[in-house]
């Protein structure tokens, strides 16, 4: 069970708007780490959780704003409350990535190996995410070693714009 080991890692959720949430998350913060010209690991850090909070708000937002649009009316305060309080998969699941990156940074790694490292992780929880994905949708196992590829093919995309940028 997921709640009795508090060290276990999750890139599946138990809904099909946190999986996507997570995974999304991981691809837009893996962006950030590509693009950020934070001089240090702390800046970095806090550039991807910045603007992975501010995806997290602007998708809540934009809820909200659809609903009243195609419901016709406001939303309820329960409604709001709702949307609030979930989709921090976003940002949650860069927790690892951002460790690793902190972690071989601390280790005497220059920032740009630290970030690629962190990358590295990002695509293989994607991967982990991907073939998890499959088999929650009863894939075949070819099917499933699509979805691991494709997935982690974002991940793999990312490592080659850092190297290519750097």
């Amino acid at each position: 069970m997921a709640g009795t080991n508090p060290l276990r890692v999750r890139v599946t959720r138990d809904n099909q708007e946190a999986t996507a949430s997570g995974i999304y998350g991981l691809i837009v913060g893996a962006s950030v780490l590509v693009a950020s010209h934070a001089k240090t690991a702390a800046g970095s850090v806090i550039a991807e959780l910045v603007t992975l909070t501010i995806y997290w708000a602007a998708e809540r937002y934009a809820r909200v704003v659809a609903e009243r649009i195609h419901e016709g009316h406001r939303p309820t305060w329960h409604t709001v409350r709702q949307q609030l309080t979930t989709g921090w998969e976003i940002v949650t699941v860069s927790a690892l990535p951002l460790l690793v990156l902190l972690i071989t940074r601390l280790a005497g790694a220059a920032l740009v190996t630290a970030e690629i490292v962190s990358l590295i992780c990002t695509t293989i929880l994607l991967c982990v995410g991907g073939w998890r994905m499959g088999a929650a949708g009863r894939l075949t196992g070819l099917e499933r070693l699509a979805s691991t590829l494709v997935a982690g093919t974002f991940g793999i995309a990312l490592i080659a714009l850092k190297t290519l940028l750097h």
